[in-house]
């Protein structure tokens, strides 16, 4: 079976539905944790569960192999960004779990 991220990245599902697939995981269809159901790290999987806005980072990130706090640094780099504040949030608790050796 595929995880939320792999189906995504297919076409097969729409990041809106990741709710669906956590219930699926609380419903007992797996004994997997779940960021790994998922299809995540442990350490996207902390960064979206702080801010879950951080999805499209996460999907991009395994669509281009990158990291999703390289990418969330790169976003934030663009002068429009700069105003954003999910993706402010987002870069300092990419900061924060790096410190704490939450984030590979």
């Amino acid at each position: 079976m595929s995880n939320f991220i792999e189906l995504c990245l297919q076409g097969d599902r729409l990041p809106e539905e990741i709710d669906d697939y956590v219930d699926a995981w609380h419903d007992g269809e797996t004994a997997a944790p779940l960021h790994k159901f998922l299809g995540m790290t442990r350490s996207e999987y902390n960064l979206w569960i702080v801010e879950p806005s951080v999805l499209p980072f996460i999907l991009d990130a395994h669509r281009t192999g990158k990291d999703a706090a390289d990418l969330i640094e790169q976003f934030n780099a663009l002068p429009m960004a700069a105003r954003a504040e999910s993706s402010k949030k987002a870069l300092k608790l990419a900061h924060w779990l790096k410190e704490e050796g939450l984030w590979n």
